[in-house]
């Protein structure tokens, strides 16, 4: 077609398929027959995933590429895209090198005449997306799902409380929580999925090791952005907790500190008392005392007073 001299080009001019299109995306597209069997597998998707397309076309997608842990949630969507209810969000998918990773899925029907004959999925590194936003900040950040479902972790967590992000993809938050804060959070993330946006941070313990810690917990409703499709969980040690237990350790020790020094001074007055020592000789037979048989000054004093140790001369 011409116009004004220049030659336009249609749709109809230029020479491509679907499958051309397809190959040519940056995202990994993978089609599958209604039981989940592979019959396509583009470019991007071996890139993605490690497998060939000789090697994936023909294999179930869910022994393929669906870890154990998330078989059982990964059978869930399948059932709902059969009942025609497509399905779009994080999920935890296995590479052929065996690594686990999140993936950002978007899964849809496929139909003819009105009966579904495939299933069209694309998906992209979660990670690799969402690293750029949140790996910056010093706080721990998860993406979670509705379900508490940890769908990304940020290489904080293991900075902050040890964990190991590829440990944690695929699982639920719920056993890294206190048994005792477990119901506050369910209460507080169901709250958080009916209403997008920010939400003010909630005070729990999470494992650290063999023990627990006070994290302030900072939920964010973006389950409807098409990047992360999740609640964001933004974690960090609790800075009013740390504050007060820092308080009262040196309230702890300087309370320690006075009760180490009445000791002391208890038991000098006890040796002037009793065998006239003056104050600087009686401590000094104090600090003899408690170096010949490694003991603290504190303790012998104690024992002084208590009449188990005799300093006499």
């Amino acid at each position: 077609m011409t116009t004004g001299g220049a030659m336009v080009r249609t749709l109809e001019d230029v020479e491509f398929d679907a499958g051309d299109q397809l190959a040519a995306l940056g995202q990994a597209v993978i089609t599958t027959d209604v039981a989940g069997v592979i019959v396509y597998w583009n470019r991007a998707a071996e890139d993605l995933y490690g497998w060939t397309a000789d090697e994936a076309i023909g294999q179930n997608i869910a022994s393929l590429s669906v870890p154990e842990m998330a078989q059982d949630v990964a059978a869930d969507i399948m059932a709902a895209l059969r009942d025609g209810v497509p399905w779009s969000g994080g999920f935890p998918v296995r590479r052929k090198d065996g690594r686990v990773f999140p993936a950002l899925v978007t899964d849809a029907g496929i139909y003819r005449g009105g009966t579904l004959v495939g299933i069209i999925g694309v998906s992209t590194n979660l990670g690799t997306a969402l690293r750029p936003l949140l790996e910056r900040s010093t706080d721990a950040a998860l993406v979670l799902r509705s379900d508490a479902v940890v769908t990304y972790a940020s290489p904080a967590v293991h900075e902050l409380f040890g964990w190991q992000e590829e440990e944690l993809v695929g699982g639920a938050i719920i056993p890294l929580l206190h048994e005792e804060d477990r119901l506050a959070l369910a209460s507080f993330l169901e709250r958080v999925v009916t209403h997008p946006g920010a939400h003010p941070p909630v005070e729990l313990r999470v494992r650290r090791g063999d023990s627990w810690v006070w994290a302030e917990a900072a939920l964010t409703n973006l389950l409807d952005d098409p990047l992360v499709r999740g609640v964001v969980c933004n974690l960090r040690l609790s800075p009013g907790r740390l504050a007060r237990e820092e308080a009262e350790a040196k309230a702890a020790q300087l309370e320690t500190a006075l009760e180490s020094r009445l000791i002391i001074e208890q038991a000098k007055g006890y040796l002037a008392g009793r065998h006239g020592y003056p104050p600087e000789d009686a401590f000094q037979q104090l600090r003899r005392y408690a170096r010949g048989h490694h003991l603290a000054i504190h303790d012998v004093s104690r024992r002084v007073v208590e009449g188990r140790i005799d300093l006499a001369p």
